[in-house]
């Protein structure tokens, strides 16, 4: 059975991104139902994070100019990474995350402060 694909997550600040998994994808293990994912596949963030650089998957336009961070694939991201990301945004509002990726809520960070 294919999984299905991860809404996009969704932060307190309205920051967004999809973080996916599963056969075919740019994740470890690259299998569909794992009970944990250690790397996954980041794909259009609303801005350019500086945590993700690094893992930028760099593609051209059509004029051979590369793509913005905003338009790019970001393959085997380490899952660590993504509750760091989303604290920086004030936690997650919705959205959803490959299994084994810490969920950080907005209300728990308010919980934090």
């Amino acid at each position: 059975m294919m999984n299905k694909r991860n809404d996009a997550v969704v932060c307190k600040d309205g920051f967004q991104m999809s973080v996916q998994h599963g056969d075919g994808l740019y994740c470890s293990p690259r299998e569909d139902n794992a009970e944990s994912y250690y790397e996954v596949e980041v794909g259009f963030p609303s801005e350019a994070v500086p945590l993700l650089a690094q893992y930028q998957e760099i593609l051209n336009d059509l004029e051979g100019d590369p793509l913005p961070p905003t338009e790019s694939v970001y393959p085997y991201v380490p899952s660590s990474l993504i509750p760091l990301i989303c604290m920086q945004h004030g936690g997650i509002v919705s959205g959803e995350l490959p299994p084994g990726v810490m969920f950080v809520t907005a209300e728990l960070m308010e919980k934090l402060k």
